[in-house]
């Protein structure tokens, strides 16, 4: 394999410069913040050990800071944009910087939200710089619909990264640390300095690392049946569980029952569950459904 040159990648001027020739201001809308420095894009690639043989998909590649550092380890890199100047120039990009890698690299043309397929061989890992206003969505997106992604480092804002590792217990535990727990093993993997991005966010960045789960959750209840009972219990969190879910049970005597049954205490609250007691709480109340009404049960 050869090596790209030393000055592949993208510094400073590099990116105004390119910015200026496309006419491109960072948009908020998007929640763009190109990253600047190399040796935050090489330290990401570090970060998330990708190796000679793994297929990197990255979200919002922006302007190719990460996208080059990617190419010069990975096999193949598939880049997801969803702004039209950017992933119109982005494949030119490669080309120009890094012309002996440049058939290891694809470009896809689209909402991350909305792809359910990509190019090539299966994705082994996601790294990317996630924009700060889609990162959980997008992020459980593709944890989702390529299980073949073993390995994620995903760059976040530090606030979203605290959530997303978070503990049960925790103050900021919640539907994305559950979510996220669900797919995989989820740590925080260092911060990131505002000043290798442009324009300079006003929020300060982290990493997350995510390994999916050897074995899945071991429940007969479904992805979307756990998730129910996940966004039921947060969305009044202040509540018990017997009361918080007493929506999503029907009312409150069936969510106790459920509870029980899963052997979760009625006043315990959503924040200090894991994920396999959500999901015993959707295969409890599953199976009470399925049952057949008792003559004497009450409504």
């Amino acid at each position: 394999m050869s090596s790209p040159t030393p000055d592949a990648l993208l510094g400073p001027a590099d990116i105004r410069e390119l910015a200026e020739v496309l006419g491109v201001r960072p948009t908020k809308q998007r929640g763009q913040n190109f990253v600047i420095d190399a040796n935050t894009v090489r330290r990401i690639v570090r970060t998330a050990q990708v190796r000679p043989d793994d297929v990197v998909v990255e979200v919002g590649p922006g302007l190719g800071s990460l996208t080059l550092a990617l190419l010069e380890v990975a096999e193949r890199v598939t880049a997801v944009e969803i702004d039209d100047v950017l992933a119109t120039a982005l494949p030119a990009t490669v080309a120009a910087r890094m012309p002996e890698r440049a058939d290891r690299f694809a470009l896809v043309h689209s909402d991350a939200m909305r792809v359910t397929d990509l190019p090539g061989p299966a994705p082994t890992a996601l790294v990317a710089n996630l924009p700060y206003n889609v990162a959980v969505p997008v992020l459980l997106h593709m944890l989702d619909t390529f299980p073949s992604i073993e390995r994620t480092l995903v760059m976040v804002q530090a606030e979203v990264a605290d959530r997303l590792a978070a503990p049960p217990g925790s103050k900021v535990y919640g539907v994305p640390s559950v979510k996220a727990n669900w797919f995989a093993e989820v740590k925080r993997a260092g911060s990131i300095g505002r000043n290798v991005f442009w324009p300079a966010p006003n929020v300060d960045s982290g990493l997350v690392s995510l390994t999916r789960r050897a074995e899945p959750i071991a429940t007969t209840a479904s992805q979307r049946e756990v998730f129910a009972v996940v966004d039921a219990a947060f969305a009044q969190r202040r509540k018990t569980l017997r009361a918080a879910l007493a929506g999503w049970a029907g009312s409150a005597a069936a969510a106790e029952a459920a509870l029980v049954a899963a052997g979760v205490s009625p006043q315990a609250r959503g924040e200090s569950l894991t994920v396999e007691e959500f999901a015993r709480i959707a295969e409890a109340a599953a199976a009470r459904e399925a049952a057949p009404a008792s003559p004497k049960e009450s409504v």
